[in-house]
């Protein structure tokens, strides 16, 4: 156990609590959409499902974003395009706090830095909302762009006409969106929101003594990890989760958010959640399964995909 986590247990106090967020760590290790551990984890996955002419393209695409630097500071004499790659995968939600970008509904637009082509933070892109109940697959979603965007960066990536910093401002999209769409609740909407718009449902959770109460979305968010999840822990997690799950079989970002949708209509909320419910253990275990499942799924298709796209880009 690193120092960081011997001091979260003992300041806490709680001996089972730490017993329990360790045991989460050892065992699970291997959560906005997945907190920054989740899309380290599910770009991790990926990188190591990649061949080695498949990288170098990504990793000249990386090498020419903005914020390439501020990803290669953590690299500490590791493989620098491997953290690059895992590093952008937390960037559309880092942008969401930095002030070179704007939301187009309640800021003036901020001036475009060089090499990005749009400097909006661009908040409906991570999700779609479909209600739970009255709602059947193929219908039209609420609201959310999450399942048009996947498709418009992808075509961007593959497009041998398209310009450099559109691929480069692409790429770290699709890592981050990949890990969005296999969020259950990244394609539901909650059922209290419609009731009381600002107040989704939230939850008591006894296993995390550093946020025993939050909203279910985050919740879910923090499944995969904690969030400073980097270095030799993160590949731990993530050799984990590729020994644990095998690789899904070929699919659709389509149908992958419609998985995630059927997820949460059908595992991801606890029993009474207009209650305030307390998370059971039992509870808990079945969430985080579908959570480890979800991000290694994630893993692999973003492998699938970006080696489709590039290819299809040669063959053009």
């Amino acid at each position: 156990m690193n120092a960081d986590r011997h001091v979260f247990c003992v300041a806490g106090g709680w001996r089972w609590q730490c017993w329990l967020l360790c045991l989460f760590l050892l065992l699970a290790r291997p959560a906005w959409a997945w907190n920054a551990a989740g899309h380290r984890l599910v770009a991790a996955i990926a990188w190591d499902q990649l061949d080695d002419p498949t990288r170098a393209e990504l990793s000249r695409l990386l090498q020419a974003h903005p914020d390439y630097a501020h990803w290669i500071r953590r690299a500490m004499g590791s493989d620098v395009n491997r953290t690059a790659f895992i590093e952008s995968s937390a960037w559309p939600d880092d942008i969401r706090k930095d002030k070179r970008f704007y939301d187009i509904d309640h800021d003036q637009a901020t001036s475009l830095v060089p090499g990005f082509p749009d400097m909006e933070r661009h908040r409906d892109w991570h999700f779609v909302n479909r209600p739970l109940d009255g709602w059947q697959l193929g219908q039209k979603v609420v609201s959310g762009q999450i399942d048009q965007q996947l498709v418009i960066l992808a075509t961007v990536l593959s497009a041998r006409d398209a310009a450099r910093s559109e691929q480069t401002y692409a790429l770290p999209w699709l890592i981050h969106l990949v890990g969005d769409a296999h969020q259950p609740l990244h394609a539901a909407t909650e059922p209290s929101v419609a009731e009381a718009p600002g107040k989704p449902p939230s939850i008591v959770n006894p296993f995390n003594p550093r946020k025993p109460r939050s909203t279910l979305h985050a919740f879910w968010d923090d499944l995969p990890g904690p969030l400073w999840l980097r270095g030799e822990d993160l590949d731990a997690a993530s050799a984990a989760l590729i020994a644990r799950y095998p690789p899904p079989l070929p699919s659709t970002s389509a149908q992958w958010i419609d998985e995630s949708w059927l997820i949460a209509r059908n595992s991801a909320y606890p029993p009474d959640v207009g209650k305030t419910p307390t998370i059971s253990a039992e509870f808990m275990e079945r969430s985080r399964e579908i959570a480890n499942r979800r991000v290694a799924e994630a893993g692999y298709r973003l492998a699938d995909l970006l080696r489709e796209r590039l290819l299809k880009r040669s063959a053009d």
